[in-house]
């Protein structure tokens, strides 16, 4: 549980979300910035898992050369959408064996309810009582949705499924991308109110450009505020990507700011694969007194 235990013990802390590139040819790229963003010292890396098992064994890969190559502890994403418990089973093992002993539990996109119906595990609550009865050395993190989940009818719904996620065994919550702080710190009451405490770290989107921003909400469906999207385009309409860049900078260092002075015991960075803006952002916050 060297994630779950370094988010408890730990003060104000930052970590970074990688995906495994698909094709291996791409592979040599990603690792020079993983291996940049590794020199910062996050407290772990969270690595993305394919649905069905399309992107398995690159994940474990990824996970394998991050750990044992650059030192990074990790958390390693683990969904629903075709699992077994066999297939559980056999990845929690080879993760064990490169000292991997963390899991992010996700119910994953693209269920049927055919699949509900064929398979026990659907939901992650599913996953966190398994992973939990039967490999209880393993640290489980669950996602967390501050401004509800796109299939629950309300944010008290959602709540209370959370809940049940966390009454099943889990350590800790990662919440998905926003941009209004005052969502997360609702959020984080709401689940206090319900005797819900475990921590939760806020997921921050650093913007980096016009398209990948609208690539991105299109896939998540998390809200953006007006305002917001209207200086990402202004930018973009007067200097075009570098200055999306410059504000997606600012407007990240200040959010950053504003989580952990209010609380937050950390931030977990959706970093898209790319380095340069990490960096830069990670140096301004040292900076500023944050991280030390």
């Amino acid at each position: 549980m060297q994630v779950a235990k370094g988010i408890k013990e730990s003060g104000q802390f930052f970590s970074f979300e990688f995906f495994p590139p698909k094709e291996k040819t791409t592979w040599p790229a990603f690792m020079e910035k993983a291996e940049r963003l590794a020199n910062l010292n996050p407290l772990f890396a969270s690595v993305t898992y394919g649905a069905g098992g399309t992107s398995h064994d690159n994940s474990l890969e990824i996970c394998t050369v991050l750990k044992k190559e650059m030192g990074i502890d990790i958390l390693a994403h683990l969904t629903c959408v075709g699992a077994s418990e066999k297939s559980i089973d056999e990845f929690v093992e080879q993760l064990g064996k490169v000292e991997v002993t963390d899991i992010l539990a996700l119910g994953g996109d693209g269920k049927s309810d055919e699949q509900e119906s064929q398979s026990r595990f659907y939901h992650a609550k599913d996953l966190v009582e398994y992973v939990n009865n039967k490999f209880s050395s393993v640290g489980i993190g669950v996602a967390g949705y501050p401004g509800g989940h796109p299939d629950c009818p309300s944010i008290a719904h959602d709540l209370k499924f959370h809940s049940d996620k966390l009454s099943k065994g889990a350590d800790f919550t990662m919440t998905q991308l926003f941009f209004d702080n005052r969502q997360y710190f609702d959020y984080v009451d709401r689940l206090n109110g319900m005797n819900a405490t475990r921590p939760v770290i806020p997921g921050v989107l650093p913007i980096q450009s016009l398209a990948s921003l609208r690539r991105i909400m299109s896939l998540c469906g998390a809200a953006i505020p007006g305002d917001l999207y209207c200086g990402v385009e202004d930018a973009f309409n007067s200097g075009g990507d570098e200055a999306v860049m410059d504000f997606g900078f600012e407007f990240a260092r200040k959010q950053i700011a504003g989580l952990l002075d209010n609380g937050a015991p950390g931030v977990h960075i959706y970093t898209l694969n790319r380095a340069a803006m990490c960096e830069r952002l990670i140096s301004a916050l040292k900076q500023d007194g944050y991280f030390s």
